[in-house]
């Protein structure tokens, strides 16, 4: 039987080869593989002003625009490694190879950029890039003679398909850190710079979200199209999305977002979470936005405290998850440390894909003093120091280096507007100028590019 050419580039490839036999005998064949022609791949691209490269810059012509000759507007990159080069996800050259190519799509030559791709042709794992989120779309693929040729297919199905919203569940066991603020003003800044957001209750025995926003639950339950017996009609969930909108009179700007409110058959219910369990999967909710992900480019899903049936279900639909903290709360930022190390963790394993993964963690909606920001800090230096098996340092500190120790965390400050606008029953951003421009800076730092 004839052996397909990606096979056969394994077959010549033995093991602990450089990068430039890899170049030269796998990554043609699987460039070919992914049907990119030879005028649609760039070798050695420069990603930006950083002037570093990237292997490959690969972009599918247009009758205009040659890719070779424009090297304009590039849709993926490929960063290459020898099979001498260790890729097995966790360890130290697989992280180090995850971070240059997410230096080479945030740079600014690569805004166009929506996938990225790593290889050693013993390993591959494809991310997907939102804006400025880069995530994991596949784990780490163990690539083998029998298996080389399916996994590069669903990769290019993966590709070809890209999903338009990315779904951030926000997230923190410990309550009283704003998640249900946060959720509702990035719906109106996300909203406010005209992409489309559909925002998630999925609190039912709080429903803070659905009740400041004064929405009213409609005749059809979410807990219906939950049930796996009823996942034959999850495509008719439309009936469950309303919307949230107001018009600014000062300015005759409108802004709307949809939301799917609170199932108030959940609230109270004297079901145990083994029976709920046991009625509802854990991918239930995941199954139901996969109907939605293509309408929106954000959905946002206001999850719960505490690790039961509700967060676990809003994580595991989760592409990324957004962690709000306290400085002056040690429980929170324990809690985020154990969402970022067990929970989290925990879904990826059941997910099998890569994903969900958690963005670093931010303060909330306080004012700090340097004297107060320093004693955080020691804080958050204990939680990593306790916790060498896993490091927990690039999550709460993402711009850290050994040469420059930037303890560098993202802070929302806290603004009465912000807290008041929950008895006015709109989000404050909707209105409040100061605040729109906290929630934006909050939306830049994590999504926006």
């Amino acid at each position: 039987m004839e052996k397909n050419p990606l096979q056969q580039a394994l077959l010549n490839l033995p093991d602990n080869k450089p990068e430039a036999l890899v170049d030269d005998i796998f990554v043609p064949q699987l460039l070919n593989a992914l049907n990119f022609e030879l005028t649609e791949r760039v070798p050695q691209y420069v990603t930006g002003e950083s002037k570093k490269t990237i292997d490959y810059a690969l972009r599918k012509n247009t009758e205009s625009d040659i890719f070779i000759h424009s090297r304009l507007n590039p849709s993926i990159l490929l960063e290459l490694k020898g099979k001498d080069i260790n890729l097995v996800a966790g360890s130290a050259q697989y992280h180090s190879t995850v971070k240059q190519l997410k230096y080479g799509l945030l740079d600014s030559n690569c805004h166009s950029v929506q996938w990225g791709i790593i290889t050693n042709s013993a390993y591959i794992q494809l991310f997907r890039k939102h804006g400025k989120t880069v995530y994991p779309a596949t784990p780490c693929l163990n690539i083998t003679h029998d298996n080389i040729v399916e996994i590069v297919a669903d990769i290019k199905k993966r590709i070809d398909h890209p999903p338009r919203a990315l779904t951030v569940a926000i997230y923190n066991n410990k309550g009283g850190v704003g998640k249900t603020t946060t959720t509702a003003n990035l719906a109106a800044v996300l909203s406010l710079k005209g992409y489309s957001v559909l925002v998630v209750d999925f609190d039912p025995n709080q429903q803070d979200l659905t009740k400041s926003l004064k929405i009213k639950t409609g005749k059809d339950s979410l807990y219906f199209y939950l049930e796996p017996k009823n996942k034959s009609v999850r495509h008719n969930i439309s009936s469950l999305i309303q919307s949230c909108g107001l018009t600014n009179k000062k300015t005759g700007h409108s802004f709307k977002f949809d939301i799917i409110p609170a199932d108030e058959s959940f609230a109270g219910s004297d079901m145990s979470e083994d029976k709920l369990r046991q009625k509802i999967r854990i991918d239930g909710l995941n199954k139901i936005l996969d109907n939605l992900r293509s309408s929106y480019d954000y959905i946002l899903i206001d999850s719960p405290p505490n690790w039961r049936f509700f967060s676990a279900s809003a994580v595991y639909a989760a592409d990324v998850v957004l962690i709000p903290a306290k400085h002056n709360n040690i429980f929170s930022l324990e809690n985020a440390a154990i969402a970022i190390k067990q929970f989290i963790p925990e879904v990826q394993e059941a997910r099998k894909n890569g994903g969900p993964i958690a963005l670093p963690v931010f303060f909330n909606g306080e004012n700090i003093t340097e004297a107060a920001r320093t004693n955080a800090y020691k804080a958050i230096d204990e939680i990593i120091k306790q916790n060498v098996k896993f490091n927990l340092r690039p999550y709460f500190y993402p711009r850290y280096t050994p040469a420059s120790h930037n303890r560098y965390i993202f802070e929302l400050p806290s603004y009465a507007h912000i807290a008041n606008a929950a008895f006015s029953c709109y989000p404050a951003a909707y209105k409040d100028k100061i605040a729109c421009q906290y929630y934006l800076a909050l939306a830049k730092e994590y999504f926006l590019q």
